[in-house]
Parts: structure tokens; C-alpha cells; sequence
């Protein structure tokens, strides 16, 4: 029999497409966080970053995780185990105080972590309605 079966492949194929529709949700960070809106464009990354995120109440969370500012620098060190060069990005929610966030980005660049960057959300365009409300 000189013909090939496909269906063991197809098979393997559907399980990795399932496998895949299910752990895709869950690889994004689920702090709910109002971020402020801007017209920048978003950029390219090679790897998933890690994400601190400070919530309304000033609450700090790695990832997922709430934890205080003293264990936030361990931490870090701790997950870039292979050198200081992992991009980290602030999520800040846009009511909280700016000198909170700014406290929390300076205890991550005074550990010795240079790529950091504030996460922002795309501004929409305002209609003329939305202009004359201001």
C-alpha cells in the first residue's frame, strides 16, 4: 500500500488547535487596570514581558499577583534569573496618583532593570459632539 493515511495528523492537528483556543486566554494579564488613552502606536516584542501593573487603591501586582513594594524587587530578579535585560511595562491605572506609579518604576530601574515602559490604551477619535462637551 504505497498511500499515505492523514487522519492520525488531522487528529494530532485538532487536539493542538483545541489545546491552543484554551490556553490562549489565559496569557493575558487579568488585573483589571483603567489605563489612559494615547495616540501611540503600539510596539513590536519579541517575548511576552512581564507586566506590574497599580491598581486604583495603589495596590502593586506582578502579573497577576498582589504583592507589596519591599517583595517587588526580589521578585523581578528572581523571574530575569537570565540577566537584566526583560522588558518589564508599568500599567498604571489613570486614577492613581502619578508619584505612586513613578515610585514603583523607580524601585524597578534602581534594581538594575533599563527596558521599562508605561502601558497605555489607544485613544479613540473624538466625534464633534465629544469636542464641544470640553
Amino acid at each position: 500500500m504505497a498511500e499515505i493515511n492523514v487522519t492520525p495528523f488531522v487528529d494530532v492537528m485538532l487536539v493542538l488547535l483545541i489545546v491552543f483556543m484554551v490556553t490562549a486566554p489565559l496569557l493575558t494579564v487579568g488585573v483589571p487596570v483603567d489605563l489612559p488613552k494615547t495616540k501611540a502606536q503600539a510596539l513590536s516584542q519579541d517575548r511576552e514581558p512581564l507586566s506590574v501593573s497599580v491598581r486604583r487603591d495603589g495596590g502593586i501586582f506582578l502579573q497577576n499577583t498582589r504583592i507589596s513594594a519591599d517583595d517587588l524587587v526580589p521578585r523581578l530578579t528572581a523571574i530575569a534569573a537570565n540577566g537584566y535585560d526583560q522588558r518589564i511595562f508599568v500599567r498604571g491605572d489613570k486614577s492613581v496618583d502619578y508619584g505612586r506609579v513613578m515610585e514603583v518604576m523607580a524601585l524597578i530601574s534602581a534594581a538594575g532593570f533599563t527596558h521599562i515602559g508605561l502601558v497605555t490604551d489607544i485613544a479613540k477619535p473624538r466625534s464633534d459632539n465629544d469636542k464641544h462637551k470640553d
